[in-house]
């Protein structure tokens, strides 16, 4: 009896170890500060892929600036067509004429957080991470959703 009390015990205990470990790495809501955090330090961006037709540092436009990089995690990456996967993240290093990183934008993808644009979650960051615009920016919606069809991704060409 003494045996099977321990064997459930730590049965009960490498479980609950599974639930927090698997906790701890949840995609954040539409929070601004809880997807910077994701993005920096939890999955950091810069470990991330680029779209296959769109690698390193290209030629840019406005709004984001002359140059910049568009990084895109696992669940972008392993969409083959548009819609893309909910949680896929699509993070854009803004650089200027002197190719100095100016700015930092993110596409988020929130199952049912905007149905009308797609459900995606923008935000522009300054460098330190604080949130300048976030959420259902009009710019953003605007801009991006002449590309609708291809789930409001510009820079990669879905087949």
């Amino acid at each position: 009896m003494k045996k099977l009390i321990v064997v459930t015990s730590s049965l009960v205990f490498v479980f609950g170890l599974i639930v927090f470990a698997s906790a701890a790495h949840d995609m954040p809501g539409a929070d601004a500060k809880a997807l910077w955090n994701y993005i920096t330090k939890v999955s950091p961006y810069t470990s991330w892929g680029f779209w296959p037709n769109y690698k390193g540092m290209l030629k840019g436009r406005a709004p984001h600036g002359p140059w910049h990089k568009v990084y895109v995690n696992k669940k972008a990456l392993n969409s083959t067509a548009a819609l893309v996967q909910y949680g896929a993240i699509e993070v854009k290093e803004n650089y200027n004429k002197s190719k100095e990183l100016k700015v930092i934008t993110v596409m988020y993808k929130i199952k049912g957080y905007n149905p009308s644009a797609g459900d995606w979650f923008w935000v522009k960051y300054r460098l330190n991470g604080k949130a300048d615009k976030f959420g259902k920016p009009k710019g953003c919606i605007r801009c991006h959703g002449v590309r609708a069809n291809n789930d409001y991704i510009t820079v990669h060409e879905f087949k």
